[in-house]
């Protein structure tokens, strides 16, 4: 399935976790080498959003606050080299809003 077209990515999740260095579960290191940076986040943010539009979603979970997908695929970063990343999104109850959750390195082949 497709995720919907007006889904939300919320730029603090960018500038604030995915591409800050953190002591635990960092993920700005991953980025850093398709050159993901603070200084280019949008790039970043748009590739996310051609990602979930361009890829399958596949249904995960659900649970009281929604339901979780995840969309495997490659995203090229603005130095040309590709990332494949495993993105979760979460579709609220209440809302009926697709969020986006978080982007994890793919190690499966």
């Amino acid at each position: 399935m497709k995720l919907p077209a007006d889904l939300e990515i919320a730029p603090e999740k960018l500038t604030r976790y995915l591409l800050v260095n953190l002591p635990r579960n960092d993920k700005s290191k991953f980025l850093a080498r398709a050159g993901y940076g603070q200084s280019n986040w949008g790039v970043l943010l748009a590739d996310l959003r051609r990602l979930a539009a361009d890829a399958d979603a596949e249904h995960v979970e659900t649970n009281k606050f929604g339901d979780f997908y995840s969309v495997r695929a490659s995203i090229t970063g603005p130095n040309g080299v590709s990332l494949r990343v495993n993105t979760v999104w979460m579709t609220e109850h209440l809302s009926g809003i697709t969020k986006f959750i978080t982007l994890i390195p793919d190690e499966t082949p």
